[in-house]
């Protein structure tokens, strides 16, 4: 794992690098969803500095076993507002906000703990009826509604673009979520800096950080096939 791991790291410093981008301004997060704790203490104890999971579930169960380890946790799967107290005890980030009702839900659980919770806001830039997100044109009234919200700090976007074998013919979903950010962003929005771009998996992830990447979601890579 640790050849894989730093196979990655150099692909990502050379795609940054490429695009002209230092290096340091692209983070890793490994992808643990379904993977057996064991194997992610090993990821951890060999340079693994954010992990990535789906389901709140099983999250719970690892952060038991490691919480020792100074580890950032992302929420990065499709979250229900029922999930929403558990996922702001666990989660450093939750990349995964959707909707009014379920920004509404984390920053009311956000504020029970006295916790200003790091999210971004998913967005379905596809438009794909199967992929989870807010419609692009819908964004910037969700982010102006999650604006007046003071236990949510919105850090960015995310999405999720087509299932494509050729990474260039995701690069227009990439380059419009970027465009998206720097129009939200010349809205000056009080209280909104959109900087974070969470985009890029296994098979995209150096076209992703082309235009304009912040996190990158890679598990494949890193922890093999899943079984």
């Amino acid at each position: 794992m640790k050849k894989r791991l730093d196979q990655i790291k150099e692909r990502i410093r050379q795609a940054a690098e490429t695009s002209g981008r230092d290096a340091d301004s692209v983070r890793l997060v490994a992808v643990s969803k379904t993977v057996p704790t064991d194997i992610v203490r090993q990821a951890l104890e060999i340079g693994v500095t954010i992990l990535g999971e789906n389901y709140v579930q099983e999250a719970q169960k690892k952060f038991q076993t490691l919480v020792q380890y100074p580890a950032s946790w992302h929420f990065i799967g499709h979250l229900q507002s029922n999930k929403a107290k558990y996922a702001v005890r666990l989660f450093d980030m939750i990349h995964s906000v959707d909707s009014l009702k379920l920004a509404r839900e984390l920053d009311k659980q956000a504020a029970k703990l006295g916790k200003i919770q790091q999210i971004l806001v998913q967005v379905n830039i596809s438009g794909e009826e199967t992929k989870s997100g807010i419609a692009a044109d819908e964004t910037m009234a969700l982010i102006t509604a999650i604006s007046q919200m003071k236990n949510l700090s919105l850090k960015g976007l995310m999405t999720m673009p087509p299932y494509f074998y050729q990474p260039e013919k995701v690069r227009p979903f990439f380059a419009a979520l970027r465009k998206l950010r720097d129009q939200i962003n010349e809205q000056h929005i009080p209280n909104v800096s959109i900087e974070e771009l969470s985009m890029g998996m296994t098979g995209d992830f150096e076209v992703a950080i082309e235009e304009g990447a912040t996190l990158v979601r890679i598990g494949t890579a890193i922890f093999g096939e899943r079984k």
